[in-house]
C-alpha cells in the first residue's frame, strides 16, 4: 500500500512565471529520462521482482521508485507555477475572464508565442504527461528484464542519463523556481546512483571499467553545492511505515561518488515542505465553479475529511 503525505519532498523558491522554462522541464517529467519513467520502471521492477533471498534489493528498488512518486509531484508542481499566469497577467480572482491582462496584454495572449501551447490549450496551465518536444509519455520506456544485474546495469544508466539532462536544463533557465526543483533532482540523482553502484558491487560487477559515471561538475551550481555539502546525495529513504525495509544491508560503506562521504539508510523520509493547492485561474475557467457549487465542495470535502478521521484517526507525521 501508498500513503500520501500533503507536503513536497522540497521547497520549490518563488520566481515570476517562465512558460519556456516550464516546457523546457516537461524532459524531466515526461521524457524518455524523466520521473515518469523512473517512477514507473523501479515500481515495475519491485512489483515483479523474484527471489526472496534478494529482498534488500527489492527494498532497496521499492524504497527509490516509492520517492521517485514524490519527485513526480514535485517537478509536475514546479511546472505548474512557472505556468501560472504569464509576466503580464496574474488571473486575478476579481478580474473578468474577458478583459486585458496588466499592462493591457490579452490574458491567454502569452500561448500563442511561448513555448508549448498545450499548456495553456489542454492542461489549463498545469504539467502534461509529455517530453519537451509534446510527445506523450510512454510505457515502453519502463525497462524491467527480470534479471537484477540487468535492471541494476540500466537503472544506474538511468539515473546518470537524468542527472546529465537536468544538468542540461540548469543552464538552460535562470529562473529560480525551476532551478530550485532542477538542483534537487540533480543531487538526488546523484543519491541513486550510488544507491545501484553500490548494489551491482555487492554483486561483484565491476561497473566502473564498463559505465563510467559521466562528470557533469554540478557541485559548481550553488544551488547543487548547497546540498551536497548537506550530504543529500550519500542519503538513501526508506519510505517504509513497518520499518521493514532492509535496503540498509546495500546502501553503507563508502560512496560510489568518490566524494569522502558514507552511505546512510537510516530515515523514513525527509522533513518535507508544506504544499498548498493552486489558485483559480480564471481566464482558464478552471475550475469553473460559481458560488454555489464551490459551497458544495467544500461542503463535501469537510464530510470526507470527518469520515476519514471516524474511521482512521487523525494522521500524524510524528
Amino acid at each position: 500500500m501508498y500513503f500520501h503525505l500533503q507536503q513536497l519532498i522540497n521547497e520549490i523558491e518563488p520566481d515570476e512565471p517562465d512558460p519556456a522554462a516550464a516546457n523546457a522541464l516537461q524532459e524531466g517529467l515526461g521524457g524518455q529520462f524523466g520521473e515518469m519513467r523512473t517512477m514507473m520502471q523501479y515500481l515495475f521492477q519491485s512489483i515483479n521482482f523474484r527471489g526472496p533471498a534478494g529482498k534488500p534489493y527489492r527494498d532497496l528498488i521499492q524504497g527509490i521508485g516509492t520517492e521517485e512518486i514524490s519527485h513526480v509531484e514535485l517537478i509536475g508542481t514546479t511546472i505548474s507555477r512557472l505556468l501560472d499566469g504569464s509576466p503580464a497577467y496574474q488571473g486575478k480572482k476579481d478580474a473578468p475572464v474577458d478583459a486585458p491582462g496588466a499592462g493591457g496584454a490579452v490574458p491567454l495572449e502569452i500561448a500563442l508565442d511561448h513555448s508549448n501551447i498545450h499548456h495553456y490549450l489542454v492542461g489549463a496551465q498545469g504539467a502534461l504527461p509529455v517530453d519537451a518536444a509534446g510527445n506523450p509519455w510512454m510505457g515502453s520506456y519502463v525497462y524491467n528484464s527480470g534479471n537484477l544485474v540487468l535492471d541494476l546495469l540500466y537503472n544506474l544508466m538511468l539515473e546518470s542519463t537524468g542527472r546529465l539532462q537536468k544538468c542540461r536544463l540548469y543552464e538552460m533557465t535562470a529562473n529560480k523556481t525551476a532551478r530550485s526543483t532542477i538542483s534537487y533532482l540533480i543531487v538526488r540523482d546523484q543519491a541513486h546512483e550510488n544507491a545501484y553502484a553500490k548494489a551491482l558491487e555487492t554483486l561483484g560487477v565491476n561497473w566502473r571499467t564498463s559505465l563510467p559515471i559521466p562528470k557533469t561538475n554540478a557541485e559548481s551550481f550553488p544551488e547543487v553545492k548547497r546540498l551536497l555539502d548537506l550530504g543529500l546525495q550519500s542519503k538513501q529513504y526508506s519510505f517504509d511505515l513497518d520499518d521493514r525495509s532492509e535496503a540498509g544491508r546495500i546502501f553503507q560503506g563508502m560512496s560510489p561518488s568518490g566524494d569522502g562521504t558514507h552511505l546512510v539508510a537510516d530515515e523514513q523520509a525527509p522533513e518535507g515542505v508544506p504544499s498548498t493547492i493552486a489558485p483559480e485561474r480564471p481566464e482558464e475557467f478552471s475550475p469553473g465553479a460559481d458560488a454555489d457549487l464551490q459551497a458544495l465542495i467544500e461542503a463535501t470535502a469537510e464530510m470526507e475529511m470527518a469520515d476519514i478521521d471516524a474511521t482512521f484517526g487523525r494522521m500524524s507525521t510524528s
